[in-house]
């Protein structure tokens, strides 16, 4: 009887081919969709780049699953992502800079639907991302993808050790361009289809917007100062602005600011010298370490600090409440609280845990 694997159907290309993939190595294939209840507006038009999970969206995926003759089905994930779009609210509001895939993936795509696919005597779990589980007679292993313009490890470095064993990325050794060339060949009907490149639920990029909508109760307004308290000038919500923003502030100088540092106590954002940025310590908690245990000392490494960052050499130290505290070679800039920090030994993913903030040498 063949292996059952449960698989995340976004109505991408991505997760498209990975069904095909995993149809053809004989896998008994189960497409599930996340329906979010994010409503965006429609866009069919090849250039309009948007987020996931939509009625489009579904169809899609509805019509690829049919195309291979696989089981279809839509769960209702609505008040599980609210509780997603309540944590990004949350932490803006709180001066630091949320990463909600990364979220997503820990609590839902390796949460609830891992779940969900246990009640279906599942085997596995897989999805569409850009990354590699290796299995080794020591287990298993995270790594990054073979097309480094497209990995996604960065935002699976919270997946869970014991859940990992049971996890396949079908496309995770393959070019973006293979991937839609099989498409075509496959006829899927999604092989042109842009990727998804916004936060779902604020489609329209103006994520200080649809927290206000949120939480309308909130006064955020407050002062841009420098870094010794002089009020420059007056800002409209502290939600508006992450560590290391120049663009956007809202605020003309005669030199270039950025943003060093949000104070929800008195809602001040504190701006400065790019200089000002750079940082050779952090403090990253609640550190999902995958491999046999933590390290018992100081571990050499090259860390990244948001999807983007080059990941740059560092040694890691695990703490004994579950933190770690990482020391960068190189100072590196805008280290950023509430940002994910994520350890590599060249391509295999050792740990990732949440950034608390810089620490002082």
């Amino acid at each position: 009887m063949p292996a059952r694997v449960v698989l995340a159907m976004s109505g991408g290309v991505d997760s498209s081919v990975a069904a095909l993939l995993l149809k053809e190595q004989g896998y008994d294939v189960v497409g599930l969709f996340m329906r979010t209840g994010v409503h965006a507006p429609e866009d069919r038009t090849p250039s309009h780049k948007k987020g996931c999970c939509s009625a489009v969206d579904a169809g899609d995926a509805r019509r690829v699953a049919d195309r291979l003759d696989i089981p279809f089905y839509a769960l209702d994930f609505e008040r599980d992502f609210e509780r997603i779009i309540d944590y990004f609210a949350d932490e803006y509001l709180a001066g630091r800079t949320p990463n909600p895939c990364v979220v997503c993936n820990n609590w839902l795509k390796f949460g609830k639907l891992w779940s969900y696919g246990k009640q279906l005597e599942a085997d596995y779990v897989a999805t569409g991302h850009y990354a590699q589980v290796i299995r080794t007679k020591d287990g298993v292993e995270l790594h990054r993808a073979i097309d480094p313009d497209k990995d996604q490890s960065y935002v699976l470095a919270g997946v869970r050790r014991g859940i990992l064993e049971h996890v396949l990325f079908p496309i995770g050794a393959m070019p973006k361009d293979e991937v839609r060339a099989l498409a075509r060949r496959a006829n899927l009907g999604v092989a042109e289809k842009p990727d998804s490149v916004e936060i779902c639920f604020v489609p329209d990029n103006d994520h200080g917007a649809m927290i206000r909508r949120r939480r309308p109760e909130l006064q955020t307004a407050g002062h841009f100062v420098d870094t010794h308290g002089t009020v420059l000038a007056e800002h409209a919500g502290i939600e508006n602005y992450t560590i290391g923003q120049r663009k956007g502030l809202g605020y003309a100088a005669g030199d270039r600011r950025y943003v060093l540092e949000i104070v929800p106590a008195t809602n001040d954002v504190v701006l400065g010298d790019r200089e000002e940025l750079l940082g050779s310590r952090l403090i990253a908690s609640r550190v999902n370490w995958l491999l046999e245990a933590p390290p018992n000392g100081p571990l050499p490494c090259s860390a990244k600090i948001r999807y983007r960052h080059t990941a740059a050499p560092a040694t890691v130290t695990a703490l004994s409440d579950g933190s770690a505290r990482v020391e960068f070679a190189e100072p590196q800039s805008a280290i950023t609280p509430g940002q994910a920090v994520v350890f590599y030994d060249e391509t295999r993913v050792l740990a990732g845990g949440w950034i608390e903030g810089r620490e002082d040498a």
